[in-house]
């Protein structure tokens, strides 16, 4: 199965060293070389433009955006961003608030059938109410 990897995995793959990560983190940042290694890591758009925002120096983000560049990604559409705002409604409905990023990449995870590979708590909250499978590390 494909896995959507959030800002937070790739961010500690990228912008840590592995000598300044602790064990947990560390074994995250393995999976994600796992899941890079078997072709199982997906990337779309507005998690390219979370990773890319707010880097100071144009060599430090050019260096970063050609090796996302390595990743294709799908062509969000009309139907990706109207089961975002279904999500948002229907988590809203039952408590459970979200940015819209949040929810359009659960909805592009779900649309696809993907896992989605994240350490931030808010998607187990989403999961619980909208079926989406969590890649989990063992």
């Amino acid at each position: 199965m494909l896995v959507l990897v959030d800002t937070p995995i790739w961010s500690l793959a990228l912008r840590r060293r592995d000598t300044d990560l602790s064990t947990r983190d560390q074994r995250l940042t393995a999976s994600l070389r796992e899941l890079i290694r078997d072709a199982r890591a997906q990337l779309v758009g507005p998690i390219r433009q979370e990773l890319l925002s707010g880097i100071r120096q144009e060599a430090s983000f050019t260096k970063l955006r050609d090796q996302l560049r390595a990743f294709d990604e799908p062509r969000l559409d009309v139907a990706d961003y109207e089961e975002a705002a279904r999500m948002n409604n229907h988590c809203r409905s039952r408590g459970v608030a979200g940015s819209a990023v949040d929810f359009l990449i659960c909805a592009a995870a779900l649309r696809r059938n993907w896992q989605i590979f994240t350490t931030d708590r808010d998607f187990t909250r989403y999961a619980a109410l909208l079926h989406l499978e969590l890649y989990t590390v063992s």
